[in-house]
């Protein structure tokens, strides 16, 4: 009679408690976290979500997300992209969308949205750019968030440059 006296307090203290969620773990990688200027800007774009906490490893460029739920993970992950930066989900449940470009050859592309703070961010952003056949300029300044590519080449070619670089940009 004890052990099944015990057995119900045990069970009416979790229930007063609440069923507990498991926590999820979400580890992006290859972005482009060249200094503290970038860290700072990946944990303000998710300082002020609640049911998450971000730690970014800017030795290792790499950002670690520990969430209440997937889908507080996958906010914390929008944020980032929303902030310019791209990443491989390396661990953990959460999805990064593409960029919708036009398909074909185009001779001018203005992007927005990029992170940019510091002038090795502008040299990241030209070096993607200049790797893609057919461009042959763009006007990509330190702490600039929108440019124009200009020549004759593959606009998701580009997309795909700069999101290997660890960019993430929209087209306008």
């Amino acid at each position: 009679m004890k052990c099944l006296s015990a057995a119900l307090v045990a069970v009416s203290l979790l229930g007063m408690c609440g069923t507990a969620t498991a926590e999820t773990t979400v580890k992006l990688t290859q972005m482009h976290i060249c200094c503290g200027g970038c860290t700072k800007a990946i944990v303000a774009a998710t300082k002020d979500l609640k049911d998450s906490k971000t730690t970014v490893d800017q030795d290792n460029e790499e950002v670690t997300i520990t969430a209440d739920s997937p889908k507080g993970a996958q906010a914390a992950v929008d944020a980032i992209l929303a902030a310019g930066y791209h990443a491989k989900v390396e661990s953990g449940e959460a999805t990064i969308p593409p960029v919708a470009a036009e398909a074909g050859k185009v001779t001018r592309l203005k992007l927005s949205g990029v992170h940019n703070c510091c002038g090795a961010c502008t040299k990241a952003i030209k070096e993607a750019a200049k790797s893609v056949d057919g461009v042959v300029a763009d006007t990509c300044k330190p702490k600039q968030q929108d440019f124009v590519v200009e020549g004759n080449f593959d606009a998701k070619a580009l997309i795909t440059a700069l999101n290997e670089a660890g960019f993430h940009v929209k087209v306008e």
